[in-house]
């Protein structure tokens, strides 16, 4: 299991912990339903540590109350197109 410092990932998430494992649980609910990784991991690490390691290198992000990645950006452009 990987360290996640709390240092680095409380700005990502408006310096709220509540902020912080929600947006990360809805990450990693996206992860374990798509499998889409947004960053270079083991294939055996586990989704909320995936989850977090995306957060910290800035990869998901919150809008509005709902998460904001790379692969939601192009689901919406393909959606969008048809």
């Amino acid at each position: 299991m990987g360290y996640q410092p709390l240092e680095e990932l409380l700005p990502k998430a408006s310096m709220s912990v509540y902020r912080l494992v929600r947006l990360a649980s809805m990450r990693a609910t996206e992860l374990a339903t798509t499998g889409a990784r947004l960053v270079n991991v083991p294939a055996d690490q586990k989704v909320a540590t995936t989850a977090l390691d995306e957060i910290r290198a800035g990869k998901v992000t919150e809008k509005g109350g709902d998460i904001f990645t790379a692969y939601n950006e192009a689901q919406n452009k393909k959606n969008a197109k048809s």
